[in-house]
C-alpha cells in the first residue's frame, strides 16, 4: 500500500502565499506522475496541476502564473508553491500519485487525506 501524507495548509489572506507539501510512503516501485488536486463542498474534485517524471507539468487556466508545481522523485514528494492567492481557491488540497508497487504491477491511483486552505481576510 501506498501513504500520502499533506501537510502545509491553513489561513491567508488574499495576495498571501502558501506552501503544501506532500510525501508518499510504503511500496512503492515507480511513480508515473504526481498532481495537486482541490475540492469545495458540493463540487467534483478538480485538478489543479501535475507534473511528470520527465518534469513536464500543466496547470488549471485559473492558476497559471500564481502557482507552481514541483517534484522530488527521489524523495517521493510533491509540492504546491501558491503565491497571489485568491478567496476563490478556499479548498480542500488532495495530492495524488500514480504509482507502481512492483515491476510488472498495473500503475494505481493514491490519494492523500487532503489539507484545508482558507483565503480570507
Amino acid at each position: 500500500q501506498v501513504q500520502l501524507v499533506e501537510s502545509g495548509g491553513g489561513l491567508v489572506q488574499p495576495g498571501g502565499s502558501l506552501r503544501l507539501s506532500c510525501v508518499a510512503s510504503g511500496k512503492i516501485f515507480s511513480i508515473s506522475n504526481m498532481d495537486w488536486f482541490r475540492q469545495t463542498p458540493g463540487n467534483e474534485r478538480e485538478l489543479v496541476a501535475t507534473i511528470t517524471k520527465d518534469g513536464y507539468t500543466l496547470y488549471t487556466e485559473s492558476v497559471k502564473g500564481r502557482f507552481t508545481i514541483s517534484g522530488d522523485y527521489a524523495l517521493n514528494a510533491v509540492y504546491l508553491q501558491m503565491n497571489s492567492l485568491k478567496p476563490e481557491d478556499t479548498a480542500v488540497y488532495y495530492c495524488g500519485v500514480r504509482a507502481q508497487s512492483q515491476s510488472g504491477d498495473l500503475y494505481e491511483n493514491y490519494w492523500g487525506q487532503g489539507t484545508q486552505v482558507t483565503v480570507s481576510s
